[in-house]
């Protein structure tokens, strides 16, 4: 994964080019959903593919970031309004309790 407009690779250093894009789901407040476009980049020099991911969306998660980061920072609970039957208890529970997500923050 790299952030919009990174144009090395993390691996090896090489320029990356534009390979090709892929839908992706994004969830938000509200139950709302919305379909984006994720660039795929290439990598010149060890050919492998890196998503382009903008500041909005975490890597491997469906859910807005500020969705995420609400969650870990105790804003949004199960008791929120607007947040009441989305994302479910057990999501939540899982967020907080990842390493992955708090190394993000």
């Amino acid at each position: 994964m790299v952030r919009v407009k990174e144009t090395t690779c993390p691996i090896c250093g090489g320029n990356l080019k534009y390979y090709d894009s892929v839908k992706r789901i994004v969830r938000s407040k509200g139950r709302s959903t919305k379909w984006v476009y994720i660039r795929r980049l290439r990598c010149c020099g060890c050919n492998t593919l890196h998503r382009e991911l903008p500041d909005y969306i975490f890597p491997y998660k469906q859910y807005e970031a500020e969705v995420i980061k609400g969650v870990l920072s105790g804003v949004i609970t199960s008791d929120t309004l607007g947040y009441e039957d989305y994302p479910c208890e057990m999501t939540m529970f899982r967020w907080r309790n990842s390493q992955n997500l708090q190394s993000l923050l």
